[in-house]
């Protein structure tokens, strides 16, 4: 939905959600990937699949397309962890991928978690799955630019736009 398209993702508890918030608080035009773009189907296929498999966290592709191709933002972000994303990635102008240690991811998640029991990663399960991730980056874009993404959200943000920033010097 811009004329600039970027991904924003990185593990749970990397700091996804916090960031979409804080740059729609500055005016900028941000999807929550995981509230708007999310379901569960087979990566591969895209096929809905029944009850929640971590793997099968998938967004719809076609959207993704058409919120990319619809040129009515100056920039759109899109924020969030999906296991599809080598299905649409190429669409975007580039991809910053959150990182954080596993202390602070889990401190985040155990936070989530005190607010509704019922998110994720509060379960054992889901949690030793957490760490694997963490530590393998399994479902997350290895040709991102790495954000550190422990720092205050707002510097957070900011990085990000500098980032940008940079980037559209040297293209000119």
């Amino acid at each position: 939905m811009g004329s600039r398209n970027y991904l924003i993702e990185g593990v749970s508890g990397a700091g996804k959600t916090t960031v979409c918030n804080e740059l729609q608080r500055r005016g900028y035009h941000a999807i929550h990937g995981d509230r708007e773009l999310a379901y569960q189907g087979d990566p591969e296929t895209g096929t809905p699949t029944d009850g929640f498999k971590p793997e099968h966290h998938i967004w719809h592709v076609e959207k993704v397309k058409a919120w990319v191709a619809n040129q009515d933002e100056a920039v759109t972000f899109f924020c969030g962890g999906s296991r599809n994303f080598s299905k649409f990635i190429d669409l975007f102008d580039n991809v910053y991928v959150l990182e954080v240690d596993l202390e602070t991811c889990l401190r985040r998640i155990d936070e989530r978690v005190a607010l509704d029991p019922t998110d994720w990663g509060g379960r054992p399960e889901e949690r030793e799955l957490i760490r694997r991730l963490h530590q393998t980056k399994e479902g997350v874009p290895q040709n991102g630019i790495l954000i550190d993404a422990t720092a205050p959200i707002a510097h957070v943000v900011d990085e990000i736009l500098h980032q940008i920033e940079a980037n559209e010097r040297r293209c000119q």
